[in-house]
């Protein structure tokens, strides 16, 4: 559903984005890059993802439970 929805979808800008994924959010990274973090079956997983919106591209970055994306070690290799 949500590669469904991402593809459905031009996102100009993170507004846009939330408008559809009302729940996702910008993290800051080790490297100083932002990326967005997407909850996913209930808040179960958690999908990082780079968001390019100037060519509407999107990398899955990480694909994380709750659990290991708390731990935040996920941040430190990105």
């Amino acid at each position: 559903m949500w590669q469904r929805l991402i593809e459905a979808h031009e996102f100009p800008h993170f507004v846009a984005l939330r408008r559809v994924f009302p729940h996702a959010d910008q993290i800051a990274v080790a490297s100083k890059r932002t990326v967005t973090v997407f909850n996913v079956r209930g808040n179960h997983y958690r999908l990082v993802a780079a968001l390019h919106y100037n060519r509407q591209l999107c990398f899955a970055l990480r694909f994380l439970t709750h659990a290991d994306y708390s731990k935040d070690r996920w941040k430190d290799e990105l």
